[in-house]
């Protein structure tokens, strides 16, 4: 019996060619500096690095010859190098960690500075706003409203209520 070939359809995406994985992210060697630049700076790193170099100092001048690794008298030439390779790492993975920080301040410092002109605009346009308030207010409170006045505006109201109601009336003689 024959198989069946299966065709590639239009619609369905097609599978040639090797797949993509995703791509390790770039920055996480960042972070695995910034990572070691804090492990670095705490008081546990320090204990541990004291007890273990303390150890080893203990180890290879107490115990017999045969079970010494690093000689006294050499000046512990193998923890020597051991300390110098961390601190050749330990410097250039911190400052890589320091520029990240640096990095990260200055985009803060940018965005704040944004927001505190924003906060002075708006600060400057309600400075402005209340004082165009009270100019009104005094302005308004200057005028003294006397009987004249309050004559003319109540006749000028009268008027124009009477023309309000002439028209209507107009529109029932029409009828």
């Amino acid at each position: 019996m024959a198989r069946p070939t299966r065709r590639a359809q239009l619609d369905t995406p097609g599978t040639r060619g090797a797949t993509r994985t995703a791509a390790p992210s770039r920055d996480r060697f960042g972070r695995f500096t910034e990572w070691v630049a804090r492990a670095m700076g705490t008081p546990a790193f320090l204990v541990i690095l004291t007890l273990f170099c303390a150890a080893w100092i203990v180890w290879n001048t107490l115990m017999p010859r045969e079970l010494r690794f690093d000689d006294a008298a050499l000046g512990f030439t193998a923890l020597t190098l051991m300390l110098s390779l961390q601190a050749s790492y330990a410097a250039p993975l911190i400052l890589l960690a320091q520029n990240r920080q640096d990095d990260r301040d200055r985009v803060q410092i940018e965005q704040d500075r944004q927001r505190a002109e924003r906060n002075l605009a708006d600060t400057e346009y309600l400075a402005r706003e209340i004082v165009a308030l009270r100019l009104a207010l005094e302005e308004r409170s200057s005028q003294t409203v006397t009987r004249e006045v309050l004559r003319q505006e109540l006749k000028a109201l009268l008027a124009e209520l009477g023309e309000d109601a002439h028209p209507a009336e107009s529109r029932d003689d029409r009828r």
